[in-house]
């Protein structure tokens, strides 16, 4: 016997659907997260300056900030489902925003690794891109890799807000000063999130944007839905679980699936060619050539400029083409402009460096959409869980990109070894990425033990 229809009505079709005020809500919950991704590049200098704290003691509290930022993801996106989006949201916001607001008080080193690497973590890994992918997979039914794109942009839009301001304020009047910007910035979202960020489409008494009733009362009975991008590996509904349980389980399930390996290691690599090496790095190394920090900050705002373009482009193509071939075309090209960087770091900016600023750019975070849209595909109702798993690759590989550059420039007095060594890794990201099977969410997707 068929299962009873589903008593959510759409949303009146003149009438905007809730689903956009919540992704556009998310949208500012990430730029206001956003805001201490630009920090580090910019502060680093100023605090060597005044405590004499060495690159290496720097990057190590950005690891612990990576690799907190991308433990806690497969978490966050467990808790969502138990304890809902917007509290833990919320919270995240506030963790960020202590975080960057203590930092005033540091005079010592370990405390710099306590408040950029475990308060600023745990907050940022909390409104990680699962976030992103998260709202996507809740509230959309269509257009899923455009609206991933879209929130994907908000962390670049956050980098472009934060990023001049925070590279003036450490001028003068201090660093101290970006720093209580970074938290403001956090803070000032939390009550958008708590009146406007609902949890799921049920609580605003609509279905998910594009969905069809009909489609929703097969899926309840139990029989497929026809949509391609749900997987066979869709787990049943069920009772809520504790988030820890719920996160290793999916990881365990995802383990055996080879797919999923595919997409650790290509993720590690974005990690480590951007936050890692990039978001870390390249501001102090721009200074190693004579170049003012203001100028490499700004060249950083277009990156976020470009990303913002990048990653919308990014989301529309996932929709209409192989995710695949789409990330293996954009590792390459990021390891072309990884290979002639070194040539292009001078004290003027020169139109050259123009040039793999935009083309970096639009790079920047275009591997999150078909990244997404392949945990979908192949881990289906374990999606958002699994692509936490897979950004958790990501972070890492970014701290171990960014503690690694830090040791390579206090031993040889440069960074260029760090940035051969990036360019080789996205050759072998793009290869990775290229040997995917194209059918792998129906090859190798694994059932939910019963």
């Amino acid at each position: 016997m068929s299962a009873p229809k589903s008593t959510l009505l759409p949303a009146p079709k003149r009438r905007l659907h809730p689903a956009w005020t919540v992704a556009a809500v998310a949208f500012l919950a990430l730029v206001g997260a956003a805001g201490f991704r630009a920090a580090p590049g910019v502060l680093m200098v100023p605090l060597q300056n005044e405590f004499g704290w060495s690159t290496t003691v720097l990057s190590a509290a950005v690891s612990i900030n990576l690799v907190l930022f991308g433990l806690t993801a497969p978490f966050a996106a467990a808790l969502m489902e138990r304890f809902g989006i917007r509290a833990v949201t919320a919270v995240a916001l506030v963790l960020i925003g202590a975080g960057s607001a203590l930092t005033v008080l540091v005079n010592q080193s370990w405390q710099i690794l306590l408040t950029w690497g475990l308060l600023i973590g745990l907050g940022t890994g909390s409104m990680a891109l699962v976030f992103a992918a998260t709202i996507a997979n809740t509230w959309f039914a269509r257009s899923r890799g455009l609206v991933i794109g879209i929130l994907t942009a908000g962390s670049a839009a956050g980098q472009l807000v934060f990023l001049p301001f925070i590279a003036m304020l450490a001028q003068d009047p201090g660093w101290r000063q970006a720093s209580l910007l970074i938290a403001a910035g956090a803070l000032a979202v939390v009550p958008l999130v708590l009146k406007f960020l609902k949890n799921s489409p049920a609580d605003a008494g609509v279905l998910p944007y594009g969905a069809d009733s009909d489609a929703v009362g097969e899926t309840a009975a139990g029989e497929p839905s026809g949509d391609p991008d749900t997987a066979e590996a869709a787990e049943p509904a069920g009772p809520r679980r504790n988030a820890a349980v719920r996160a290793l389980q999916a990881l365990k399930r995802a383990s055996k699936v080879r797919t999923f390996w595919a997409l650790v290691a290509g993720f590690a690599i974005c990690g480590a060619t951007t936050n890692g090496l990039i978001g870390t790095h390249f501001i102090p190394s721009a200074h190693d050539h004579g170049m003012p920090e203001t100028t490499a900050a700004g060249l950083l705002a277009v990156v976020g400029i470009f990303d913002i373009v990048g990653t919308i482009a990014s989301g529309w193509l996932t929709d209409r083409f192989n995710p695949r071939i789409l990330l293996a075309v954009y590792y390459q090209f990021r390891g072309i402009g990884l290979l002639v960087l070194p040539l292009l770091l001078s004290a003027t900016v020169q139109p050259s460096m123009i040039v793999f600023v935009v083309i970096y750019g639009l790079d920047w975070v275009a591997t999150v959409p078909p990244t997404a849209a392949i945990c979908r595909q192949v881990f289906g109702a374990d999606g958002s869980v699994v692509f936490g798993w897979v950004f958790a690759a990501h972070q890492l590989g970014a701290a171990a990109a960014a503690l690694a550059a830090g040791a390579i420039r206090d031993a040889t007095g440069q960074y260029t070894y760090a940035w051969f060594g990036a360019a080789a890794m996205c050759t072998i990201a793009a290869v990775i990425s290229a040997t995917i099977r194209k059918d792998a969410g129906k090859r190798e997707a694994v059932p939910v033990p019963a």
